[in-house]
């Protein structure tokens, strides 16, 4: 049996990534004096340190790490002890420049970033293992230990390469998945084209070609990606599980759809021994702390519900985006709280200290370049306090309310060219499904479209252009059980080869939606739809319409003009003991909060209408007691309903009635038994 829990660590995770070699040691000395003065109980160490722990094949300086693991040890401080592969040394680029990835357009990438690894490379692959080895073997037993961290944030930058190593794993990839030549050109459709091969060597990786390229030759391009990156990680793991039980092994997650795109995590999260992740807040005008909640219900996800860890996110401003603002007072705080509500067991962030070289000396860390005196650091060791006051709930787990399915291989598929409109994405379809419930006070679990879904009254489906013949009768016999859905358009259209399902279209949802689509009619750039409901209702729909015909369904809202003028816009199917809904066009989430308010009432959930906007309640439950949170994201003081009283953990005060919560602020209350 894995072990999940990082070992020796009895309260929640706090501190963040601690890079000591970057400093003299006599910094180090201060750095575990302000460690024990904010409360830091873990730092992640050596995530990027092969080149100075073997500065010459074969040649390992562990001097200075055996110092820095026995001073945090001796300070209290547990250790997330990383394998340095995702930055492999000069000296080994040298001697194998083979081992630096390929742009599709034939461009070998260069030493002098980070994550420039083709991860076919045998090379690569060998010297990753030896290393790890040689850590496993010195710190196996090393009483700082609590974790091991493999590599760094896979697929980021890099995820695929297209070298001729890659195309010979590809080729073998192909034979085990396919099973023969004749099996990949039918997957792939081969026949269309005149693509049709007649042998392994025929094909290569998915390189640039003069227009667009075979679709399902992409899509399982990706696949391969994924899987060969998974291979590595698994090979380290292996090597920590043999050289150190007992000692759980993860690698930090990137699952917000907003930084990471290349990697299927529901396939990662089974490999992992504890789900991890990185959420940085992206500026681009959206309400971050909707992103923040969506990434952090997504990880959860990931992890099937139990506690996760958040490993990095920042404590003020980043460095790479475009416009990089500084949180503002308190936002550092109730950032970590809302992840630890989500169901992270602490808050971790990139960095201790403020490196002053290097392309990331202007982002933010736990220790500022302005030092202790200022207000990130005041936060910080009030964020530690915080966090201490919270350890009891550790091992509790988030209490969802409804589920939304999605998937990263249909997300890749629907993402290659040539489909009807460029004005529509998945990522925004499940933006918007999301902040829609958000703003519903719900809290979202997601799940794989072949998972059980029968413990979620409401389940939605905002994109699933690849869906399984087992994802649509998986959905059917939820609804046929009493659930109730709620699908957008562009869903059932193909299947896990990237053709199309036999049929009229939604392919594999016609049965559970009660309809077919005849065609779609993508609108122009700037066009909208106007739609009409009960009792002469109007909602705008944009970038998508259709000709629905009804099979069974009954339609709700018709398309008042447009090019499907008087046709069905959105409809309700009864299939029997549950309802599905189908959105054939796209709204934006005050109008789609319509059609989810219509859904949630079939599906018995009553409305949160005492909760103001930008206000979030989330509970969670376990053996460790109840607990309720409450962030506010607005500017004004606000009270929060509270049917069980309880004592409030951040001040200690008694609440019952209303939870008095003021702008800006985090409460936390452990419910009354």
């Amino acid at each position: 049996m894995r072990e999940t829990t990082p070992k020796g660590l009895h309260r929640l995770a706090f501190g963040g990534d601690y890079n000591p070699e970057q400093w003299p040691e006599s910094v180090w000395q201060e750095d575990v004096r302000l460690m024990r003065e904010a409360g830091v109980t873990m730092v992640s160490v050596g995530i990027f340190s092969w080149a100075l722990l073997e500065p010459e094949p074969g040649a390992y300086d562990f001097g200075w790490l055996d110092r820095i693991l026995d001073l945090l040890h001796e300070n209290g401080v547990r250790v997330d002890l990383g394998t340095p592969t995702v930055a492999p040394p000069a000296w080994f680029y040298r001697a194998h420049p083979e081992a630096l990835p390929v742009s599709r357009e034939g461009v070998r990438y260069a030493f002098g970033s980070r994550g420039a690894i083709c991860h076919s490379s045998p090379a690569y692959r060998e010297a990753a293992a030896r290393i790890t080895t040689e850590l496993g073997r010195r710190y196996a037993t090393h009483p700082a230990l609590a974790l091991w961290h493999v590599h760094n944030e896979y697929g980021v930058p890099v995820s695929a390469c297209w070298c001729d190593t890659c195309a010979d794993g590809f080729r073998r990839w192909l034979d085990t998945h396919h099973g023969s030549v004749e099996a990949v050109n039918e997957a792939w459709g081969t026949a269309f084209w005149g693509q049709h091969y007649t042998s392994y060597e025929q094909i290569d990786p998915p390189r640039l070609t003069p227009t667009v390229g075979n679709p399902a030759q992409q899509l399982d391009y990706r696949r391969f990606a994924d899987a060969t990156m998974r291979e590595n990680f698994v090979r380290e793991r292996d090597i920590l599980h043999r050289l150190s039980p007992g000692v759980p092994v993860t690698t930090n997650f990137m699952t917000a759809l907003s930084q990471c795109d290349s990697v299927d995590y529901w396939a990662w999260g089974r490999e992992v021994d504890l789900v991890t992740n990185d959420h940085y807040l992206i500026t681009d005008g959206r309400r971050t702390h909707v992103n923040l909640a969506m990434a952090a219900d997504l990880t959860r996800s990931v992890a099937g519900g139990a506690p996760w860890l958040l490993l990095e996110h920042s404590t003020s401003g980043v460095n790479w985006q475009p416009r990089n603002p500084a949180k503002r007072p308190g936002e550092m705080a109730r950032n970590s709280l809302g992840h630890v509500a989500r169901g992270s067991e602490g808050a971790m962030f990139f960095q201790w200290r403020q490196s002053r070289r290097g392309a990331e000396k202007f982002h933010s860390a736990m220790v500022p370049h302005a030092g202790t005196d200022s207000r990130v650091w005041r936060e910080v060791v009030g964020l530690g306090a915080d966090l201490d006051s919270l350890a009891a709930l550790r091992g509790t787990r988030t209490v969802p309310d409804v589920a939304m399915v999605w998937d990263w291989h249909s997300w890749w598929a629907q993402s290659l060219e040539w489909r009807p409109t460029e004005d529509h994405e998945a990522r925004e379809r499940a933006d918007t499904f999301y902040e829609t419930l958000y703003d519903r006070h719900l809290t979202v679990d997601f799940a794989h479209p072949e998972a059980d879904l029968s413990a979620y009254p409401l389940v939605v489906v905002p994109a699933l252009y690849l869906t399984t013949e087992a994802a649509g009768l998986n959905l059917r016999e939820y609804v046929e059980n009493g659930g109730t859905l709620v699908v957008s358009y562009f869903s059932g259209i193909v299947d896990e080869h990237d053709a199309v399902h036999p049929g009229a279209y939604p392919g594999a949802l016609r049965d559970v939606l009660g309809l077919t689509v005849e065609e779609w009619s993508p609108l122009g750039d700037g066009e909208s739809v106007r739609i009409t409901g009960p009792d002469g209702a109007s909602l705008t729909g944009d970038v998508w319409t259709e000709f629905v015909v009804e099979r069974g369904a009954r339609p709700v809202w018709t398309y008042a003009d447009g090019p499907a003028a008087g046709r069905p816009a959105v409809t309700r199917h009864r299939l029997g003991e549950g309802t599905a809904w189908y959105v054939s066009t796209r709204l934006d989430a005050a109008s789609l909060d319509v059609i989810l308010g219509a859904a949630c009432e079939d599906a018995g959930i009553e409305p949160r209408g005492e909760l103001p906007r930008d206000v979030e309640v989330v509970r969670r439950s376990g053996d460790g007691g109840d607990y309720l949170f409450a962030l506010n994201h607005t500017a004004h003081d606000v009270k929060v309903p509270l049917e069980t009283p309880g004592t409030e953990l951040l001040g200690g005060e008694r609440a019952s009635g209303h939870l008095p919560v003021p702008a800006g602020a985090v409460r936390v209350v452990r419910l009354d038994a």
